[in-house]
This record gives structure tokens, sequence and C-alpha cells, in this order.
């Protein structure tokens, strides 16, 4: 990829894990000739360590990258943010397991270059969008059904179509796609999907029964999930962030977007060495 012209900056929640790399960034910038901007929270967020850099308010258009120092967390925001936009996002991680991204935080300086001169390939990434308002919000790890705490065991109906395909007392149904079938649906005992793999996986929270099995579902199958009727209201959450309840009674769709972001990654970057090592790393 041609170097960008402009990178817009996104960093970690916590400032005091981040704010040695916004200096490397605005330095990187500098001799790499690249407008480096960022959002008005990262400039209240880092104070002087931001007064460099430009503000992504201002910008005209779309930026060339958006640079990360965060965790799986932070990327998937700014997947978000620049969902069917094309813009590649690339991650370095300050987080903990840092699956999306493409250097780890010790490769700072180099993997800083490397964003900034274009030297990674763009993967695209699926995406899952929720018919839950009339925005559709979408999630690039997985969508979850979750009873209130507190509450009551969750009943939910799940069908595609106008398929029914089950009924589940549950604490929570998670669609989650292939690059988020490492995450929560890995936890619910779900299959990973290799990155690539065209469709998604719906997999059960706690379910109180011996029949319900994690479902891998053709990327134009649309899942309708609906609470049962006189039952708690059910949290729904995309990449963890909560976007609203279902009703008792009410129902909700699941759909697979494809290419829906890009993803940064450095050039013969495997799936399955990521496997590896993120969860190898784990287990020690």
């Amino acid at each position: 990829m041609s170097a960008p012209g402009t990178a817009v900056l996104v960093t970690h929640t916590h400032p005091e894990n981040s704010s040695e790399g916004v200096r490397a960034a605005v330095a990187a910038a500098r001799e790499a000739g690249v407008e480096l901007v960022a959002p008005e929270d990262e400039h209240r967020k880092h104070g002087d360590a931001a007064a460099e850099l430009g503000r992504a308010e201002e910008l005209e258009g779309e930026p060339g990258v958006c640079i990360v120092l965060g965790g799986d967390g932070s990327i998937l925001y700014a997947l978000r943010r620049y969902a069917g936009t094309g813009v590649p996002v690339f991650g370095i991680n300050f987080g903990t397991i840092g699956f999306l991204a493409a250097v780890e935080r010790e490769a700072l300086e180099d993997g800083m270059r490397r964003a900034l001169a274009g030297d990674f390939e763009v993967m695209s990434v699926p995406a899952l969008e929720v018919s839950i308002s009339s925005e559709r919000p979408v999630a690039f790890n997985d969508v979850t059904f979750t009873r209130v705490p507190h509450g009551r065991v969750a009943e939910l109906s799940y069908s595609v179509g106008a398929q029914e395909v089950g009924h589940v007392r549950c604490d929570g149904l998670v669609a989650a796609t292939p690059a988020g079938s490492t995450g929560y649906n890995l936890a619910n005992a779900g299959p990973i999907l290799a990155w690539g793999v065209e469709g998604y996986v719906v997999s059960f929270i706690a379910p109180h029964t011996l029949t319900a099995r994690s479902l891998v579902m053709a990327p134009g199958d649309v899942l309708q999930v609906q609470n049962a009727a006189g039952r708690d209201p059910v949290e729904v959450e995309i990449d963890g962030e909560h976007i609203g309840e279902l009703a008792p009674g009410e129902e909700v769709g699941v759909s697979f977007r494809d290419g829906a972001g890009s993803l940064a990654q450095l050039q013969g970057a495997s799936f399955y060495t990521r496997i590896r090592e993120k969860f190898g790393r784990l287990a020690k």
C-alpha cells in the first residue's frame, strides 16, 4: 500500500498506558512527512504529549490510515468508527492479548514506521449488523444477548429467516464473527473460525439444557433472536458495549456484512501462528 498523506491516532482508554506511544507517533510522523491528527478526546486525554497533533474534526475527507495504540477493544472501536470507509486500521498492541494488532508494543518504533510508510497488507474483515435501531450498528467481534444482572434465566428463541431452530433457557446467546470467535464464543466452547471463513457462529452462555449446541451460520443466514414473553429484559451488546435491551416478546435480527472493515497486517502474518502465540502466552 502507498504511504498515507494523513493518519489519525486512537489510543488506549488509560493515557498512562499510551502517552509514550503518542510521543513516538508524533516524532515518526514528523520524520515521515505525514500529517498526524487525533480526535478531540485524545487531545484532552494526553495533554502536552498531543500538542503537535492536528484535529481530526478539521480533516477534509478520510485519513489514509488509522493507527491504534491499544488492545483489542481500542482496535474494535476504530474498526467500527471507520466501517465501510476502506480506511485501514493498524493496531500496535498496548493491551493484554492484542489478537487484532499488527505489531507488539516492543516493536513500537518499527510498527509506527511501517504504518506511516504504508508497509502493510490490508485484510478485509466482516461484521455483524444488528437490527435493533434505525442506525443498524455493527460488531466486528460479537453480538451478545445476556440476562440482566440478578435477573431470571433468559428464555430465548432463535430462528433463521422463517425457520425456527430452537428455544433455550440460558444466561445468554453470542453471535461471533471469525475474528470474534476466539473471544466470548471460545469461552462458551464454541468453534474457532479461521479468518477468511465466510460466515459466523452462534453459541450459548450457560445453557440449561443438554441439546443446545453451537451453530455455524452461512453468510446469507439472518439470525432472529426473540426474548420470551413474560421474562425480564435481555441486554444487547456489540463488542462489549451496551446498545440496548430486548424487551419481553421482542425480536432482533443479526446479519453477516462482508468486507465491512479493513484491518492492517504485516506481510506474511499467519492466523494460525497468531493463535499459537497469543493463546500460548495466556497458558504460561
